[in-house]
Protein backbone atom coordinates (compact mmCIF):
# COMPACT_ATOMS: atom_id res chain seq x y z
CA UNK A 1 0.00 0.00 0.00
CA UNK A 2 3.03 2.38 1.24
CA UNK A 3 4.66 1.82 -2.73
CA UNK A 4 1.01 2.61 -4.48
CA UNK A 5 1.20 5.40 -2.18
CA UNK A 6 4.19 6.46 -3.58
CA UNK A 7 3.56 5.74 -6.92
CA UNK A 8 0.90 7.69 -6.75
CA UNK A 9 2.38 10.64 -5.62
CA UNK A 10 5.55 10.24 -8.06
CA UNK A 11 3.25 10.65 -10.96
CA UNK A 12 1.33 13.61 -9.45
CA UNK A 13 4.51 15.27 -8.62
CA UNK A 14 5.44 14.54 -12.31
CA UNK A 15 1.77 16.05 -13.53
CA UNK A 16 2.05 19.23 -11.84
CA UNK A 17 5.28 20.24 -13.53
CA UNK A 18 4.52 19.12 -16.79
CA UNK A 19 1.11 21.01 -16.33
CA UNK A 20 2.77 23.85 -14.76
CA UNK A 21 5.32 24.14 -17.60
CA UNK A 22 2.40 23.58 -20.25
CA UNK A 23 -0.31 26.56 -18.90
CA UNK A 24 1.62 28.67 -17.33
CA UNK A 25 4.79 29.02 -19.37
CA UNK A 26 3.69 28.39 -22.89
CA UNK A 27 -0.40 27.68 -22.88
CA UNK A 28 -1.68 31.28 -21.37
CA UNK A 29 0.82 33.21 -23.10
CA UNK A 30 0.28 31.08 -26.64
CA UNK A 31 -4.20 31.21 -26.30
CA UNK A 32 -3.63 34.90 -25.33
CA UNK A 33 -1.41 35.75 -28.00
CA UNK A 34 -2.95 33.48 -30.63
CA UNK A 35 -6.49 35.87 -29.90
CA UNK A 36 -4.71 38.87 -29.94
CA UNK A 37 -3.09 38.16 -33.53
CA UNK A 38 -6.49 37.09 -34.41
CA UNK A 39 -8.14 39.93 -33.63
CA UNK A 40 -5.82 42.23 -34.99
CA UNK A 41 -5.93 40.09 -38.10
CA UNK A 42 -9.79 40.40 -38.79
CA UNK A 43 -9.60 44.89 -38.33
CA UNK A 44 -11.02 43.39 -34.34
CA UNK A 45 -14.21 41.52 -36.02
CA UNK A 46 -15.75 40.77 -32.78
CA UNK A 47 -16.31 44.57 -32.03
CA UNK A 48 -16.15 46.34 -35.51
CA UNK A 49 -19.30 43.32 -37.40
CA UNK A 50 -20.88 42.69 -33.15
CA UNK A 51 -24.50 43.58 -35.29
CA UNK A 52 -24.17 40.84 -37.60
CA UNK A 53 -22.79 37.65 -35.31
CA UNK A 54 -25.63 39.10 -33.15
CA UNK A 55 -27.97 39.06 -35.86
CA UNK A 56 -26.99 35.55 -37.73
CA UNK A 57 -26.93 34.08 -33.91
CA UNK A 58 -29.35 34.90 -31.05
CA UNK A 59 -31.11 37.16 -33.74
CA UNK A 60 -31.63 34.42 -35.88
CA UNK A 61 -32.65 31.32 -33.55
CA UNK A 62 -36.66 31.48 -34.44
CA UNK A 63 -35.36 31.15 -37.81
CA UNK A 64 -35.90 28.08 -39.86
CA UNK A 65 -32.37 28.41 -41.27
CA UNK A 66 -31.04 27.97 -37.90
CA UNK A 67 -32.62 24.60 -37.26
CA UNK A 68 -32.61 23.48 -40.62
CA UNK A 69 -31.33 20.13 -40.95
CA UNK A 70 -30.71 19.88 -44.76
CA UNK A 71 -28.18 16.93 -44.81
CA UNK A 72 -29.27 13.31 -43.55
CA UNK A 73 -26.07 12.93 -41.08
CA UNK A 74 -25.59 16.32 -39.78
CA UNK A 75 -27.10 18.82 -37.47
CA UNK A 76 -28.22 21.70 -37.89
CA UNK A 77 -26.32 25.12 -36.97
CA UNK A 78 -28.35 26.17 -33.83
CA UNK A 79 -27.40 22.28 -32.59
CA UNK A 80 -24.38 22.55 -33.22
CA UNK A 81 -23.74 25.64 -31.08
CA UNK A 82 -25.90 24.14 -28.20
CA UNK A 83 -23.78 20.85 -28.42
CA UNK A 84 -20.73 23.06 -27.92
CA UNK A 85 -22.36 24.51 -25.36
CA UNK A 86 -23.28 21.49 -23.77
CA UNK A 87 -19.75 20.45 -23.59
CA UNK A 88 -18.04 23.94 -22.42
CA UNK A 89 -20.72 25.07 -20.00
CA UNK A 90 -20.03 22.88 -17.46
CA UNK A 91 -19.07 22.96 -13.38
CA UNK A 92 -16.34 25.65 -14.39
CA UNK A 93 -18.86 28.11 -14.99
CA UNK A 94 -19.66 27.28 -11.12
CA UNK A 95 -17.19 25.83 -9.01
CA UNK A 96 -14.53 27.03 -11.00
CA UNK A 97 -15.28 30.97 -11.51
CA UNK A 98 -16.06 30.82 -7.65
CA UNK A 99 -12.63 28.96 -7.11
CA UNK A 100 -10.61 31.63 -9.69
CA UNK A 101 -11.92 34.24 -7.63
CA UNK A 102 -11.14 32.77 -4.41
CA UNK A 103 -7.37 32.32 -5.55
CA UNK A 104 -6.65 35.24 -7.79
CA UNK A 105 -9.08 37.68 -5.82
CA UNK A 106 -12.08 39.65 -7.38
CA UNK A 107 -9.63 40.63 -10.23
CA UNK A 108 -9.66 37.08 -11.85
CA UNK A 109 -12.96 37.86 -13.03
CA UNK A 110 -11.11 41.11 -15.74
CA UNK A 111 -8.61 38.64 -17.16
CA UNK A 112 -11.42 35.90 -17.54
CA UNK A 113 -13.21 38.70 -19.76
CA UNK A 114 -10.18 39.41 -21.42
CA UNK A 115 -9.33 35.75 -22.16
CA UNK A 116 -12.83 35.50 -23.61
CA UNK A 117 -12.68 39.14 -26.06
CA UNK A 118 -9.51 37.49 -27.65
CA UNK A 119 -10.87 33.83 -27.33
CA UNK A 120 -13.70 34.81 -29.11
CA UNK A 121 -11.97 35.10 -32.23
CA UNK A 122 -9.71 32.30 -31.76
CA UNK A 123 -13.08 30.07 -31.64
CA UNK A 124 -13.74 31.85 -34.39
CA UNK A 125 -10.84 31.07 -36.63
CA UNK A 126 -10.94 27.88 -35.07
CA UNK A 127 -14.61 27.24 -36.90
CA UNK A 128 -14.06 28.38 -39.77
CA UNK A 129 -11.08 26.43 -40.45
CA UNK A 130 -13.14 23.20 -39.37
CA UNK A 131 -15.76 23.77 -41.83
CA UNK A 132 -13.14 24.24 -44.60
CA UNK A 133 -10.84 21.45 -43.94
CA UNK A 134 -13.27 18.84 -42.89
CA UNK A 135 -14.79 16.01 -45.10
CA UNK A 136 -17.47 13.32 -45.13
CA UNK A 137 -16.62 10.06 -43.31
CA UNK A 138 -17.88 6.58 -44.58
CA UNK A 139 -21.14 6.82 -42.80
CA UNK A 140 -22.11 10.23 -44.69
CA UNK A 141 -21.11 12.44 -41.58
CA UNK A 142 -19.10 15.26 -41.62
CA UNK A 143 -15.78 14.57 -39.83
CA UNK A 144 -13.87 18.02 -38.68
CA UNK A 145 -11.81 19.38 -36.08
CA UNK A 146 -7.82 20.75 -35.98
CA UNK A 147 -6.36 17.34 -36.68
CA UNK A 148 -7.39 17.64 -40.35
CA UNK A 149 -6.88 21.45 -40.46
CA UNK A 150 -3.31 20.20 -39.55
CA UNK A 151 -3.00 17.42 -41.16
CA UNK A 152 -4.81 19.40 -44.59
CA UNK A 153 -3.87 22.80 -44.00
CA UNK A 154 -0.55 22.98 -42.03
CA UNK A 155 0.68 20.21 -43.78
CA UNK A 156 -1.25 20.30 -47.05
CA UNK A 157 -0.42 18.53 -50.32
CA UNK A 158 1.59 21.29 -51.74
CA UNK A 159 3.61 21.65 -48.67
CA UNK A 160 7.22 20.84 -47.98
CA UNK A 161 7.94 16.92 -46.94
CA UNK A 162 9.02 18.30 -43.41
CA UNK A 163 6.07 20.08 -43.37
CA UNK A 164 3.47 17.64 -43.93
CA UNK A 165 4.87 14.99 -41.97
CA UNK A 166 4.72 18.04 -38.99
CA UNK A 167 0.76 18.41 -39.24
CA UNK A 168 0.19 14.91 -39.30
CA UNK A 169 2.19 14.60 -36.07
CA UNK A 170 0.81 17.29 -34.82
CA UNK A 171 -2.70 15.88 -35.82
CA UNK A 172 -1.88 12.94 -34.29
CA UNK A 173 -0.97 14.18 -30.76
CA UNK A 174 -3.82 16.55 -31.15
CA UNK A 175 -6.46 13.35 -31.43
CA UNK A 176 -4.61 11.10 -28.39
CA UNK A 177 -4.92 14.19 -26.20
CA UNK A 178 -8.56 14.95 -26.92
CA UNK A 179 -9.76 10.98 -26.28
CA UNK A 180 -7.47 11.01 -22.92
CA UNK A 181 -9.08 14.63 -21.96
CA UNK A 182 -12.57 12.95 -22.94
CA UNK A 183 -12.21 10.36 -20.34
CA UNK A 184 -10.92 12.70 -17.60
CA UNK A 185 -12.46 15.96 -17.77
CA UNK A 186 -14.96 15.58 -20.32
CA UNK A 187 -16.11 12.26 -18.35
CA UNK A 188 -15.14 11.28 -14.63
CA UNK A 189 -13.76 14.60 -13.19
CA UNK A 190 -18.03 15.74 -14.54
CA UNK A 191 -19.47 12.71 -13.65
CA UNK A 192 -17.60 12.71 -9.99
CA UNK A 193 -18.74 16.33 -9.06
CA UNK A 194 -22.39 15.38 -10.10
CA UNK A 195 -22.37 12.81 -7.70
CA UNK A 196 -20.67 14.53 -4.59
CA UNK A 197 -22.71 17.52 -5.09
CA UNK A 198 -26.30 15.13 -5.22
CA UNK A 199 -24.73 13.52 -1.98
CA UNK A 200 -24.08 16.73 -0.38
CA UNK A 201 -27.64 18.08 -1.45
CA UNK A 202 -29.96 15.37 -0.97
CA UNK A 203 -28.29 12.20 0.60
CA UNK A 204 -26.38 13.60 2.99
CA UNK A 205 -28.17 12.70 6.59
CA UNK A 206 -28.45 8.94 4.46
CA UNK A 207 -25.50 6.48 5.80
CA UNK A 208 -25.27 3.16 3.83
CA UNK A 209 -22.62 0.45 4.12
CA UNK A 210 -19.76 0.51 1.47
CA UNK A 211 -20.50 -2.22 -1.14
CA UNK A 212 -18.13 -5.03 -0.60
CA UNK A 213 -16.76 -3.06 2.56
CA UNK A 214 -14.51 -0.70 -0.42
CA UNK A 215 -17.47 0.38 -2.93
CA UNK A 216 -19.68 3.52 -1.41
CA UNK A 217 -23.19 2.49 -2.30
CA UNK A 218 -25.22 5.87 -2.91
CA UNK A 219 -22.33 7.16 -5.36
CA UNK A 220 -22.52 3.88 -7.26
CA UNK A 221 -26.44 4.15 -7.24
CA UNK A 222 -26.35 8.05 -8.40
CA UNK A 223 -23.01 6.65 -10.84
CA UNK A 224 -25.42 3.74 -12.14
CA UNK A 225 -28.57 6.25 -13.08
CA UNK A 226 -26.34 8.80 -14.61
CA UNK A 227 -24.57 5.94 -16.51
CA UNK A 228 -27.79 4.33 -18.06
CA UNK A 229 -29.24 8.36 -18.59
CA UNK A 230 -25.62 8.80 -20.25
CA UNK A 231 -26.17 5.48 -22.59
CA UNK A 232 -29.12 6.08 -23.76
CA UNK A 233 -28.11 9.39 -25.51
CA UNK A 234 -24.20 8.86 -26.11
CA UNK A 235 -24.94 5.41 -28.04
CA UNK A 236 -27.58 7.26 -30.31
CA UNK A 237 -24.55 9.47 -31.60
CA UNK A 238 -24.20 12.86 -32.53
CA UNK A 239 -27.74 13.73 -34.10
CA UNK A 240 -29.40 12.17 -30.88
CA UNK A 241 -26.69 14.09 -28.54
CA UNK A 242 -27.60 17.59 -30.60
CA UNK A 243 -31.59 17.01 -30.59
CA UNK A 244 -31.40 16.71 -26.51
CA UNK A 245 -28.72 19.63 -26.25
CA UNK A 246 -30.72 21.66 -28.37
CA UNK A 247 -33.81 21.11 -25.75
CA UNK A 248 -31.92 21.39 -22.35
CA UNK A 249 -28.68 23.56 -22.48
CA UNK A 250 -31.05 27.22 -23.33
CA UNK A 251 -33.58 25.68 -20.77
CA UNK A 252 -30.91 25.33 -17.77
CA UNK A 253 -28.86 28.50 -18.90
CA UNK A 254 -31.62 30.87 -18.79
CA UNK A 255 -32.97 29.08 -15.81
CA UNK A 256 -29.34 29.49 -14.13
CA UNK A 257 -29.09 32.84 -15.20
CA UNK A 258 -32.72 33.95 -13.55
CA UNK A 259 -31.33 32.06 -10.47
CA UNK A 260 -28.71 34.17 -10.51
CA UNK A 261 -30.30 37.57 -10.85
CA UNK A 262 -32.64 37.06 -8.28
CA UNK A 263 -29.13 36.73 -6.09
CA UNK A 264 -27.83 39.91 -7.28
CA UNK A 265 -31.37 41.76 -6.86
CA UNK A 266 -31.54 40.54 -3.51
CA UNK A 267 -27.89 41.89 -2.92
CA UNK A 268 -28.18 44.80 -4.98
CA UNK A 269 -26.45 47.64 -1.85
CA UNK A 270 -23.31 45.58 -2.48
CA UNK A 271 -23.96 45.33 -6.57
CA UNK A 272 -21.38 48.33 -7.37
CA UNK A 273 -18.97 47.78 -4.67
CA UNK A 274 -18.46 43.83 -6.43
CA UNK A 275 -18.41 45.58 -9.88
CA UNK A 276 -15.84 47.97 -9.13
CA UNK A 277 -13.50 45.47 -7.03
CA UNK A 278 -13.39 43.71 -10.51
CA UNK A 279 -11.22 46.84 -11.67
CA UNK A 280 -9.76 47.84 -8.69
CA UNK A 281 -7.78 43.98 -8.31
CA UNK A 282 -7.56 42.99 -11.60
CA UNK A 283 -3.67 44.82 -11.44
CA UNK A 284 -2.84 42.70 -8.08
CA UNK A 285 -3.83 45.32 -5.43
CA UNK A 286 -5.06 42.38 -2.97
CA UNK A 287 -4.27 43.45 0.21
CA UNK A 288 -2.48 40.27 1.23
CA UNK A 289 0.23 40.49 4.17
CA UNK A 290 3.79 39.96 2.47
CA UNK A 291 2.49 39.62 -0.55
CA UNK A 292 4.24 41.66 -3.75
CA UNK A 293 1.95 43.21 -6.10
CA UNK A 294 4.01 41.20 -8.95
CA UNK A 295 2.84 37.69 -7.47
CA UNK A 296 -0.70 39.04 -7.49
CA UNK A 297 -0.93 40.55 -10.71
CA UNK A 298 0.69 37.01 -11.63
CA UNK A 299 -2.33 35.21 -9.72
CA UNK A 300 -5.06 36.98 -11.10
CA UNK A 301 -3.82 36.98 -14.88
CA UNK A 302 -3.36 33.17 -14.73
CA UNK A 303 -6.33 32.17 -12.69
CA UNK A 304 -8.78 34.54 -14.73
CA UNK A 305 -7.08 33.17 -17.96
CA UNK A 306 -7.00 29.50 -17.08
CA UNK A 307 -10.49 29.17 -15.70
CA UNK A 308 -11.71 30.95 -18.69
CA UNK A 309 -10.32 28.72 -21.15
CA UNK A 310 -11.47 26.05 -19.04
CA UNK A 311 -15.27 27.55 -19.31
CA UNK A 312 -15.44 28.56 -22.75
CA UNK A 313 -12.52 25.95 -24.64
CA UNK A 314 -11.69 28.77 -26.81
CA UNK A 315 -8.15 27.81 -28.09
CA UNK A 316 -8.69 23.93 -27.40
CA UNK A 317 -9.76 22.84 -30.69
CA UNK A 318 -12.69 21.16 -28.98
CA UNK A 319 -15.68 22.28 -29.91
CA UNK A 320 -14.76 22.56 -33.88
CA UNK A 321 -15.36 18.85 -34.12
CA UNK A 322 -18.77 19.60 -33.15
CA UNK A 323 -19.49 22.98 -34.88
CA UNK A 324 -17.72 20.90 -38.19
CA UNK A 325 -20.99 18.41 -38.13
CA UNK A 326 -23.51 21.83 -39.18
CA UNK A 327 -25.09 21.85 -42.67
CA UNK A 328 -24.03 25.37 -43.06
CA UNK A 329 -22.12 25.72 -46.31
CA UNK A 330 -19.85 29.54 -45.27
CA UNK A 331 -17.53 28.32 -43.17
CA UNK A 332 -17.82 32.07 -41.93
CA UNK A 333 -21.34 31.63 -40.59
CA UNK A 334 -20.28 28.68 -38.29
CA UNK A 335 -17.44 30.94 -37.10
CA UNK A 336 -19.88 33.85 -36.26
CA UNK A 337 -21.75 30.57 -33.48
CA UNK A 338 -18.27 30.24 -32.49
CA UNK A 339 -18.03 33.98 -31.45
CA UNK A 340 -21.50 33.66 -29.86
CA UNK A 341 -20.27 30.47 -28.04
CA UNK A 342 -17.97 32.14 -26.36
CA UNK A 343 -19.59 35.47 -25.64
CA UNK A 344 -22.90 33.10 -23.72
CA UNK A 345 -20.21 31.03 -21.77
CA UNK A 346 -18.19 33.66 -20.41
CA UNK A 347 -19.68 37.08 -20.50
CA UNK A 348 -22.91 36.17 -19.27
CA UNK A 349 -22.98 32.81 -17.34
CA UNK A 350 -19.59 33.11 -16.03
CA UNK A 351 -20.26 36.68 -15.38
CA UNK A 352 -23.63 36.01 -13.19
CA UNK A 353 -21.67 33.51 -11.36
CA UNK A 354 -19.22 36.27 -10.55
CA UNK A 355 -21.16 38.33 -9.67
CA UNK A 356 -23.25 36.20 -7.35
CA UNK A 357 -20.48 35.28 -5.64
CA UNK A 358 -18.89 39.18 -5.01
CA UNK A 359 -22.23 39.80 -3.79
CA UNK A 360 -22.74 36.87 -1.28
CA UNK A 361 -20.82 38.02 1.67
CA UNK A 362 -18.07 35.51 1.24
CA UNK A 363 -15.76 38.18 -0.54
CA UNK A 364 -14.33 41.06 1.40
CA UNK A 365 -14.68 43.42 -1.24
CA UNK A 366 -12.23 46.17 0.71
CA UNK A 367 -9.21 43.40 0.51
CA UNK A 368 -10.07 41.24 -2.05
CA UNK A 369 -10.10 38.09 0.23
CA UNK A 370 -12.43 34.83 0.78
CA UNK A 371 -13.90 34.97 4.06
CA UNK A 372 -13.41 31.90 5.46
CA UNK A 373 -16.51 30.45 7.21
CA UNK A 374 -17.42 27.28 8.81
CA UNK A 375 -18.37 24.78 5.99
CA UNK A 376 -18.22 27.30 3.18
CA UNK A 377 -14.87 26.65 0.44
CA UNK A 378 -14.43 27.47 -3.08
CA UNK A 379 -16.44 24.28 -4.44
CA UNK A 380 -19.43 24.96 -2.88
CA UNK A 381 -19.31 28.88 -2.06
CA UNK A 382 -22.19 29.74 -4.97
CA UNK A 383 -24.23 26.99 -3.75
CA UNK A 384 -24.01 28.72 -0.29
CA UNK A 385 -24.67 31.81 -1.59
CA UNK A 386 -28.23 30.34 -2.89
CA UNK A 387 -28.59 28.76 0.05
CA UNK A 388 -28.55 32.11 1.91
CA UNK A 389 -31.42 33.70 0.08
CA UNK A 390 -33.67 30.56 -0.86
CA UNK A 391 -32.41 28.04 1.87
CA UNK A 392 -32.40 24.93 1.46
CA UNK A 393 -33.93 24.96 -1.61
CA UNK A 394 -31.36 27.35 -3.38
CA UNK A 395 -28.50 24.57 -2.61
CA UNK A 396 -30.59 21.99 -4.16
CA UNK A 397 -31.71 24.36 -6.90
CA UNK A 398 -27.43 24.93 -7.58
CA UNK A 399 -27.10 20.88 -7.49
CA UNK A 400 -29.52 20.01 -9.82
CA UNK A 401 -28.04 23.13 -12.08
CA UNK A 402 -24.02 21.30 -11.58
CA UNK A 403 -25.67 17.78 -12.18
CA UNK A 404 -27.37 19.51 -15.95
CA UNK A 405 -24.19 21.63 -16.38
CA UNK A 406 -21.80 19.08 -15.66
CA UNK A 407 -23.88 16.10 -17.94
CA UNK A 408 -24.37 18.03 -20.93
CA UNK A 409 -20.46 18.50 -20.77
CA UNK A 410 -20.10 14.50 -20.52
CA UNK A 411 -22.35 14.84 -23.36
CA UNK A 412 -20.68 17.34 -25.59
CA UNK A 413 -17.00 15.53 -24.74
CA UNK A 414 -18.65 11.85 -25.65
CA UNK A 415 -18.71 13.66 -29.57
CA UNK A 416 -15.25 15.11 -29.21
CA UNK A 417 -13.81 11.76 -28.27
CA UNK A 418 -15.81 9.72 -31.41
CA UNK A 419 -14.36 12.22 -33.37
CA UNK A 420 -10.63 12.03 -32.23
CA UNK A 421 -11.11 7.96 -32.15
CA UNK A 422 -12.15 7.76 -35.38
CA UNK A 423 -9.35 10.42 -37.17
CA UNK A 424 -6.95 8.06 -35.03
CA UNK A 425 -8.09 4.20 -36.22
CA UNK A 426 -11.81 4.57 -38.51
CA UNK A 427 -15.48 5.07 -38.21
CA UNK A 428 -16.03 1.65 -36.72
CA UNK A 429 -14.32 2.04 -33.48
CA UNK A 430 -16.29 4.84 -32.83
CA UNK A 431 -19.06 2.20 -31.24
CA UNK A 432 -16.20 0.48 -28.92
CA UNK A 433 -14.95 4.00 -27.19
CA UNK A 434 -18.77 5.01 -26.66
CA UNK A 435 -19.29 1.94 -24.80
CA UNK A 436 -15.93 2.40 -22.92
CA UNK A 437 -17.03 5.75 -22.20
CA UNK A 438 -19.99 5.12 -21.12
CA UNK A 439 -18.85 2.53 -18.66
CA UNK A 440 -15.71 5.11 -17.32
CA UNK A 441 -19.06 7.13 -15.93
CA UNK A 442 -19.30 4.81 -13.01
CA UNK A 443 -15.44 4.55 -12.26
CA UNK A 444 -15.89 8.59 -11.98
CA UNK A 445 -18.97 8.58 -9.98
CA UNK A 446 -17.00 6.37 -7.11
CA UNK A 447 -13.77 7.50 -7.73
CA UNK A 448 -12.48 10.18 -4.84
CA UNK A 449 -9.37 10.74 -6.69
CA UNK A 450 -8.54 13.93 -8.16
CA UNK A 451 -5.66 12.87 -10.35
CA UNK A 452 -7.48 11.80 -13.34
CA UNK A 453 -8.73 15.26 -13.69
CA UNK A 454 -5.37 16.68 -12.91
CA UNK A 455 -3.99 14.83 -15.39
CA UNK A 456 -6.63 15.33 -17.88
CA UNK A 457 -6.20 19.30 -16.93
CA UNK A 458 -2.72 18.41 -18.75
CA UNK A 459 -3.86 16.94 -21.80
CA UNK A 460 -6.26 19.63 -22.18
CA UNK A 461 -3.23 21.57 -22.63
CA UNK A 462 -1.28 19.36 -24.84
CA UNK A 463 -4.15 19.51 -27.25
CA UNK A 464 -4.30 23.07 -26.61
CA UNK A 465 -0.55 23.35 -28.06
CA UNK A 466 -1.24 21.50 -31.50
CA UNK A 467 -4.14 23.30 -32.66
CA UNK A 468 -2.95 26.83 -31.70
CA UNK A 469 0.17 26.18 -33.90
CA UNK A 470 -2.17 25.07 -36.73
CA UNK A 471 -4.47 28.42 -36.41
CA UNK A 472 -1.66 30.88 -36.31
CA UNK A 473 0.18 28.74 -39.41
CA UNK A 474 -3.28 28.96 -41.28
CA UNK A 475 -4.00 32.68 -40.05
CA UNK A 476 -3.85 33.82 -43.70
CA UNK A 477 -6.45 30.92 -44.65
CA UNK A 478 -8.83 33.11 -42.05
CA UNK A 479 -8.14 36.48 -43.66
CA UNK A 480 -8.98 35.39 -46.70
CA UNK A 481 -11.69 33.70 -45.66
CA UNK A 482 -13.05 36.62 -43.78
CA UNK A 483 -12.52 38.91 -46.18
CA UNK A 484 -14.23 36.66 -48.77
CA UNK A 485 -17.28 36.44 -46.85
CA UNK A 486 -17.05 39.68 -46.22
CA UNK A 487 -16.39 41.18 -49.78
CA UNK A 488 -19.20 39.02 -51.18
CA UNK A 489 -22.16 39.80 -48.05
CA UNK A 490 -21.60 42.98 -46.87
CA UNK A 491 -20.22 44.55 -49.65
CA UNK A 492 -21.86 43.41 -52.28
CA UNK A 493 -19.32 42.35 -54.56
CA UNK A 494 -20.75 39.45 -57.44
CA UNK A 495 -17.84 39.05 -59.17
CA UNK A 496 -15.87 36.90 -56.50
CA UNK A 497 -15.63 33.43 -56.34
CA UNK A 498 -16.80 31.90 -52.52
CA UNK A 499 -14.20 30.30 -50.25
CA UNK A 500 -15.99 27.14 -48.42
CA UNK A 501 -13.94 24.18 -48.99
CA UNK A 502 -10.11 23.14 -49.60
CA UNK A 503 -11.83 20.28 -51.40
CA UNK A 504 -12.75 20.66 -55.00
CA UNK A 505 -16.04 18.69 -55.18
CA UNK A 506 -17.24 20.37 -51.59
CA UNK A 507 -16.24 23.65 -52.84
CA UNK A 508 -18.20 23.17 -56.19
CA UNK A 509 -21.53 21.50 -54.68
CA UNK A 510 -21.46 23.79 -51.93
CA UNK A 511 -20.71 27.04 -54.15
CA UNK A 512 -23.45 25.82 -56.88
CA UNK A 513 -26.06 25.74 -53.40
CA UNK A 514 -24.59 29.36 -51.93
CA UNK A 515 -25.38 30.37 -55.20
CA UNK A 516 -29.15 28.79 -55.62
CA UNK A 517 -29.58 30.82 -52.35
CA UNK A 518 -29.68 27.74 -50.06
CA UNK A 519 -27.57 29.58 -47.84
Amino acid sequence: MEQWEQFIQTITDVNEKINGFIWVKIGLWLLIGTGVIMTCLTGFFQVTHIGLWMKKTIGGVFKKSSHNKGEKASVSQFQALCTALAATIGTGNIAGVAAAIVIGGPGAVFWMWVAAFFGMMTNFSENILGIYFRRKNKDGEWSGGAMYYLQDGLGGKDKPKWLRVSGRVLAIIFSICATLAAFGIGNMGQVNKITLNVESAFFSTVELKPLFGVIPLIPLIIGVFIMIAGAVIIIGGVKRIAAFAEKVVPAMALLYILGALAIIITNYHTLVPAFLSIFKFAFGMKAVAGGTAGYLFKLAVVQGCKRGVFSNEAGLGSSVMVHSNSDVKEPIKQGLWGIFEVFADTFVVCSMTAMVVLTSGFINLNTGEFIVTEGVSDANLVAKAFGNVFGPVGEWFIAIAIFLFAFTTVLGWSHYGCKAVEYLINEKAVIFFRIFFVAFMLVGAISGSSLAWDISDTFNGMMMIPNLIGVLALSPLVFKLTRNYVDRKLKGKTDIEPMLSFDPEIQKEHAEKVAEGAE
